[in-house]
Order: C-alpha cells, then sequence, then structure tokens
C-alpha cells in the first residue's frame, strides 16, 4: 500500500510571474521529490508554454531541471494542459519525463478514481472560447506558429495573456468561472458513481467541497497569490488544501 500522498498543483504560471514565485515554487518541488508518491500538475504551469523543434524558452530552464529531479527521484509527474500551456510535447515527455494529458482525462490517484480537467471550456456554452481553444490547438495553427520566430511567438503570446491582471485579485470573472467550474464538478460527481473526485485548477479560486460523501470537487487554486497545492493522503482520506511559504 502507497504511504505517500499525491501532490496537485496548477496555475503556477512561470514567466508571468516574480522570480521569487519560481524560486518558491522549485523548493516546493524539492519537497515533493521527498514527500509524494505522484505530482499532477493540472494546467497553467506555465504562462506560456510551446514547443519548437529546437529552442525551449530559456527562463523556464530552472523549473525544468527541478521538474527532472523529481522524476528521477521515483516521483511520476502528470501533466494537463490548460489554456496558457496546452502545446506541451516530446521536449516535456521525452526529456523531462512527464507523462502528457489532454483533459478531461480520468485517472487513478491515491487508490480514488478522479476525473481531471484545467477548467477551460467544460461543462456546456461558451462557443466563443470552445472555438477559439480548437483553432489554436489545430495542428494547422501550431504548425503556422511554429515558423515564427520563438522571441516574436514568445511576445505575441505574453501580449494576450491576462495574468497580470488576475494576480491582482479581486477577478469578478474568476469567481464566475470558479461557480460554473465547480457546477460542471458538480453534475459530474451525481451523474458518474464510479468517480471518487473532480479535480480542475483555471479559475484561481481554491476549494474544497464535499459533493456527497466522501466524494470532492476540489480546485487547486493557483500561486499568484497564496501558493496553493491539494494533498490526496493515502488511503483515501479527505484532500487536503494547503500553502507552500513564500519565502
Amino acid at each position: 500500500m502507497e504511504t505517500k500522498p499525491v501532490y496537485v498543483v496548477s496555475d503556477v504560471h512561470l514567466g508571468g510571474v516574480p522570480p521569487a514565485t519560481e524560486r518558491a515554487f522549485r523548493r516546493f518541488l524539492d519537497h515533493v521529490a521527498e514527500h509524494a508518491s505522484f505530482l499532477l500538475i493540472n494546467g497553467d504551469l506555465f504562462d506560456f508554454w510551446f514547443e519548437y523543434r529546437h529552442v525551449i524558452m530559456a527562463e523556464h530552464y530552472r523549473a525544468l531541471s527541478k521538474l527532472k529531479d523529481v522524476v528521477e527521484a521515483g516521483v511520476p509527474i502528470a501533466f494537463v494542459g490548460g489554456n496558457h500551456d496546452g502545446w506541451a510535447g516530446p521536449f516535456l515527455r521525452d526529456e523531462i519525463g512527464i507523462a502528457l494529458h489532454e483533459g478531461p482525462v480520468e485517472m487513478d490517484l491515491g487508490g480514488r478514481r478522479a476525473l481531471v480537467a484545467h477548467g477551460d471550456g467544460v461543462g456546456s456554452g461558451d462557443l466563443k472560447y470552445r472555438a477559439l481553444k480548437w483553432t489554436i490547438r489545430n495542428p494547422v495553427f501550431t504548425g503556422a506558429f511554429r515558423v515564427i520566430h520563438p522571441d516574436l511567438g514568445t511576445r505575441i503570446a505574453m501580449l494576450a495573456s491576462s495574468t497580470e491582471h488576475k494576480s491582482e485579485g479581486g477577478d469578478k470573472r474568476g469567481k464566475n468561472r470558479a461557480a460554473f467550474i465547480q457546477h460542471w464538478a458538480e453534475g459530474e460527481l451525481r451523474a458518474r458513481p464510479e468517480i471518487d473526485l473532480v479535480l480542475a485548477g483555471h479559475a484561481h479560486v481554491a476549494s474544497i467541497t464535499e459533493v456527497e460523501p466522501g466524494r470532492y470537487y476540489v480546485n487547486s487554486g493557483d500561486w499568484l497569490r497564496t501558493f496553493d497545492y491539494v494533498v490526496l493522503p493515502p488511503g483515501g482520506g479527505p484532500p487536503e488544501l494547503r500553502a507552500w511559504p513564500a519565502a
């Protein structure tokens, strides 16, 4: 029986946060390597990530090295792409050793059956965003984007990012997203008795809700302000929401 917990984190937005936040996240990864049995990264680890054939963005090399250390310490990592970093590919999979998934996806986490989704595009409605998501992840679009010089491509992506706005707090759209994602998650739990957990991010609002006895909706928050992460204890105990020290 596994004696170490599963750790879950999302919305770190490396590249769009201060250097101190990245340093804190690298310390968190050191902790994961020692204390976790498994790490799930549920989207938006990076504020922008795109895999070119021969170029890896320099600002992420320290974090990538730490992720490799976690894998080499014997802790598997699964990554579900978010709306900022849904273009993961061979480098993260083959060089770092991360298992890549496109959500929503089911997986077993510490003896629980979990439905995992970053949270963008879940449920019904928001047809404009769904069309945008389909477009920017279409192979034709990604192929065209790949021919743009990486410096220019990164500049375009960062101009389109809203992370700075979200880091200021009081994001009303975030609260609306949180309510929408939770409504979707509760519907999934009630409709699918085989699922023990629904895990999401994207809303930047951490929460744990026991929808039915022993069955939970969990949002792992973000690292823009509160440095949230979730611990799933071994043996099926209730999920725990924690905050990593900023310093």
